[in-house]
């Protein structure tokens, strides 16, 4: 059963192979331009906003460069469905797509929010499905691709800790209820449909009180 982890990450890798070799290279100064277009949700520092009950933005600060590039053209694509984000990334073309995702890759993360009202015996049951998983229901632990302290590991599973609860919350039941379909191998998919609502909130709002930073 140990293996598994490293299994799932092995397909994750060789699934983003050739979008990663096929990259534009970016600028992050022009990208600092391109984001003017992202500071109305996603705030000039990236930070995004996590927004009780409504539709939260994602942080941006931080995020590995390839990975936030793909998410841009999946969306371009239709391979991931945002209908808020469409009308902006329809408005990048492949260059402005890899600015950007570069001017975002080297701001530093800020803080997540979302999960400071939750109870003890959530934020418990959250660690424990972020660091160790729940083999009794066959879910894998967030780190076991996402990397140590859940920060991401390399181009293909994003740093997670310090991300907004409302966002995190909001991707984990779009995989398990099917809207959302652009991860590798339904590696997402396949473990956020065997999580309940209570699991996926606890994740989220533990992750969200974690540090994106290893410093």
């Amino acid at each position: 059963m140990r293996k598994i982890p490293i299994t799932l990450a092995a397909f994750g890798l060789a699934a983003y192979a050739g979008f990663a070799l096929a990259a534009t290279e970016g600028d992050a100064e022009r990208g600092k331009e391109v984001a003017n277009l992202c500071i109305a949700c996603h705030q000039a520092d990236g930070s995004g906003m996590h927004i009780e009950g409504g539709e939260s933005w994602p942080r941006l600060a931080g995020l590995n460069a390839t990975y936030f590039a793909k998410q841009i053209h999946d969306i371009k694509t239709g391979t991931r469905v945002n209908a808020t984000m469409t009308p902006f990334v329809n408005m990048l073309d492949d260059q402005k797509i890899a600015d950007v995702a570069a001017y975002y890759s080297q701001l530093e993360p800020t803080a997540g929010q979302g999960g400071a009202n939750a109870d003890e015996a959530t934020l418990k049951r959250g660690q424990q499905l972020a660091e160790r998983g729940d083999w009794s229901q066959y879910i894998v632990s967030c780190k076991s691709c996402h990397g140590p302290g859940n920060r991401g590991a390399g181009d293909v599973f994003p740093g997670i800790a310090g991300q907004h609860a409302g966002y995190i919350e909001a991707q984990l039941k779009a995989w398990k209820e099917g809207t959302r379909k652009n991860d590798p191998q339904d590696l997402m998919g396949s473990i956020a449909r065997r999580m309940s609502d209570e699991d996926i909130h606890a994740v989220a709002v533990w992750l969200a009180n974690q540090s994106a930073s290893s410093k």
